[in-house]
C-alpha cells in the first residue's frame, strides 16, 4: 500500500510539473530583415518585439538582426519558412515570380501612398481569395508597401520619355522592370543594399526608389543629382512568422501575436509615408535637384504605365492566374482608401 501511494504521488508530481514549466517556458524570437536600424519600419518592428516581450511577461524574448546581417534581401522569406528566423521582413520582388498576384500592387500608378497600399494588400477578401495562397510555408502576418517612388539619377535629368533611352536604371520588382523597359530605359537588377555603391561606380545611371529609401535607408545624398518626382510606383513587402515556432506557442501567446497585427495598417503606412519629406530633404541638401514632369509628359508616362499593366495582366492570365480580377479589386480598393488616407497624388 505504501509503495502504491508513493507511486501515485510521484506520478501526480510528474503530471503537475509540465503544466507549470510550459506556462513559464521561454521562447526566443529572432527577427531579421535587410533594412538599416534607423528606418521607420525597423523601429516599428523593434517596438512590436518589445511589446510582445513585455505583454508575454518575458516568455517571448526577441533578438533583432537589422541591416542584412544574415544575408541579402532574397533570403528572408525562406529564412522564416525554414526556421533560420522566427520572424522575417521580406521584399516580394526579391524573389521574382514567386508572388505574382501580390506584386501586382507594384504596377505603375496603382496606389498613391504606403497607407493606401498597405490597406489594399491587407483587405480580408483580397488576401483570403488570392494573396495568402502565394505565401506557402509561412504564417503571413502583414503585407505592406513603401510610399510611391521617383526616378533618381546621377548624371542626366529625366524630364521626358525620350530622356529614358539607354539609361541603366535599377528596378525593385518585375513589374517595375517592365515599366523601365517600356519607357526606353535599360532595367538592371541590384539589391537595395548595393544601389548607392553601384550609382557611385557608374554601373547604374539611376534608380527607381522612394524618397525614404534613397535619402534615409540607403543614404544617397551627394550621389543622386536629379529626381524626377512622379510618385508612380510602390514596392511590396511582407512580414512572416515561422509556422513551427508559432505552433509550439501556448494558446495565450498565439493570441498575443495574432492580436498584435489587428488594425496596424494605418500606423505602418503612416510610418513609411512620414519619411518622404525627410528623405527628399536629405537628397536636396546633398545637392540634388527635384522637379515634376509637365502635364503633357505625365500623361505620356501614365499611358505607358497603363500599357505595362495591361501586358502584365495578359501575361499572368496566360499562366492561368486571375490577374484581371486581382487588378480590378486592387484599383477599387485603392480608390476607396484614397478618399480617407494620405495620398501623394493630391
Amino acid at each position: 500500500m505504501r509503495a502504491r501511494l508513493s507511486t501515485l504521488l510521484f506520478s501526480s508530481l510528474l503530471l503537475a510539473l509540465p503544466l507549470g514549466s510550459v506556462a513559464q517556458q521561454k521562447f526566443e524570437m529572432k527577427v531579421g530583415h535587410f533594412s538599416p536600424a534607423q528606418h521607420p519600419m525597423s523601429q516599428w518592428l523593434e517596438k512590436w518585439a518589445e511589446k510582445i516581450e513585455k505583454d508575454s511577461g518575458g516568455r517571448i524574448v526577441s533578438k533583432m538582426f537589422h541591416g542584412a546581417q544574415l544575408g541579402p534581401p532574397p533570403i528572408y522569406y525562406d529564412a522564416a519558412r525554414t526556421g533560420q528566423l522566427e520572424v522575417a521582413w521580406f521584399l516580394s520582388g526579391g524573389t521574382p515570380g514567386r508572388f505574382p498576384l501580390t506584386e501586382m500592387i507594384n504596377l505603375p500608378y496603382l496606389v498613391g501612398s504606403s497607407e493606401i497600399g498597405t490597406k489594399v494588400l491587407n483587405d480580408k477578401e483580397l488576401r483570403s481569395k488570392y494573396l495568402d495562397a502565394e505565401h506557402k510555408g509561412v504564417k503571413l502576418m502583414l503585407l505592406f508597401t513603401h510610399q510611391p517612388g521617383q526616378i533618381h539619377t546621377t548624371k542626366k535629368a529625366i524630364r521626358t520619355t525620350d530622356d529614358m533611352k539607354g539609361m541603366r536604371l535599377r528596378f525593385s520588382s518585375p513589374t517595375i522592370r517592365d515599366f523601365v523597359a517600356a519607357l526606353g530605359g535599360t532595367p538592371v537588377g541590384v539589391a537595395p543594399t548595393e544601389i548607392t555603391e553601384q550609382l557611385q561606380k557608374g554601373t547604374l545611371d539611376g534608380t527607381f526608389i522612394d524618397y525614404g529609401g534613397a535619402g534615409i535607408a540607403f543614404k544617397m545624398g551627394g550621389t543622386v543629382k536629379y529626381i524626377t518626382e512622379m510618385y508612380s510606383f510602390v514596392a511590396s513587402f511582407g512580414l512572416a512568422i515561422n509556422p513551427a515556432f508559432y505552433d509550439k506557442l501556448p494558446a495565450d501567446l498565439k493570441k498575443l501575436i495574432d492580436d498584435s497585427f489587428i488594425d496596424v495598417e494605418k500606423a505602418v503606412g503612416e510610418g513609411w509615408d512620414s519619411i518622404d519629406g525627410p528623405g527628399k530633404k536629405a537628397l536636396v541638401d546633398g545637392g540634388a535637384e527635384a522637379f515634376r514632369l509637365t502635364d503633357a509628359e505625365t500623361a505620356k508616362f501614365r499611358k505607358i504605365g497603363e500599357q505595362v499593366a495591361d501586358d502584365k495582366i495578359k501575361e499572368l492570365e496566360g499562366k492561368g492566374l486571375p490577374a484581371r480580377a486581382v487588378y480590378n479589386m486592387m484599383r477599387e480598393l485603392s480608390a476607396k482608401h484614397g478618399k480617407t488616407s494620405k495620398n501623394f497624388w493630391n
